[in-house]
């Protein structure tokens, strides 16, 4: 294990993250190792780690690992895709304004606009109990439009099941303001039907084209914004017959925006660098002082 990080604080639409160069530096952490960078009190804090490492394959740039605030690594991060692209155009590792990344869940590839957003083709979602590991037993069912939404106990609207690679539980509400984020969303994220946890959306249709969204993560709670959780709204919606395509969703952190044709899906939005930093690592694990 190095004994100093050197890492990127970076943010999309308010989704914050610690950016760590694993090309230069040898990074080899433990779970709690993870969870205590992310620590708002503790560490540095963030929604999620990103950890930039060489490339797997000859057709793909660089691979692309995610690890949540409880230190568990996950497959997908859209908010995080737009930032590892800036960082690694920005820190000298590519030239390339287009990258090919693996990730958990696929194969994903970001490109950085000339207005400074970055859009991420996020491959090709899938729909329904199977695809997010949803165990369906005794479950009520009914089509909404083109979509199945699910009714299970932990929450109190019909769920449609969207993956991106990871698995989204969306539910909509009259208002995103008063939805039962808080009771509901860990609920849903920590329900056994899962066989991976769930990341619970609620979204509020505001017109055809424009969607407001909450999304409690699992390993993180709630954020600001949710680049996956956009993409699986915004599908959900465009799916049952409320939304068209573009799709403009306000999260609390700022606006993405969505395009699906489909088949070829993608999400647009800002990536910014808010400061650059180095840790001690033996500092922050020792524990032995507290």
């Amino acid at each position: 294990m190095t004994a100093r990080l050197r890492f990127t604080k970076m943010h999309g639409a308010g989704n914050d993250f610690v950016v760590v160069d694993g090309v230069r530096q040898s990074v080899r952490f433990t779970r709690e190792q993870w969870r205590r960078i992310a620590d708002r009190h503790l560490g540095i804090g963030a929604d999620q780690i990103l950890l930039v490492e060489p490339s797997p394959a000859e057709d793909i740039d660089f691979r692309y690992r995610i690890f949540n605030a409880d230190g568990d690594e996950v497959e997908q991060c859209g908010n995080g895709a737009r930032c590892f692209a800036r960082f690694v155009l920005e820190h000298g590792l590519t030239d390339r304004r287009t990258i090919r990344v693996q990730t958990l869940g696929g194969v994903i590839e970001p490109s950085i606009e000339d207005d400074g957003r970055v859009c991420v083709d996020m491959g090709t979602p899938t729909f329904g109990a199977p695809a997010v590991g949803f165990d369906a037993t005794g479950v009520q069912s009914r089509a909404i439009g083109d979509d199945t939404a699910w009714m299970p106990l932990e929450a109190s609207r019909p769920l449609s099941l969207v993956s991106l690679g990871n698995p989204h539980a969306v539910q909509f509400v009259d208002d995103v303001d008063d939805a039962p984020v808080a009771v509901e969303g860990p609920r849903i994220a920590a329900s056994s039907r899962f066989a991976r946890g769930a990341n619970a959306g609620f979204a509020q249709v505001v017109s055809p084209h424009r969607l407001r969204l909450r999304v409690w993560e699992r390993g993180a709670g709630e954020t600001l914004a949710c680049g996956t959780g956009a993409c699986a709204a915004a599908l959900a919606g465009i799916r049952r017959g409320q939304l068209r395509s573009p799709v403009d969703v306000h999260t609390r952190g700022g606006r993405l925006r969505i395009h699906w044709d489909g088949t070829k899906l993608t999400l647009t939005g800002p990536a910014r660098t808010v400061f650059e930093g180095e840790i001690d690592c033996a500092a922050l694990f020792d524990t032995d002082s507290e």
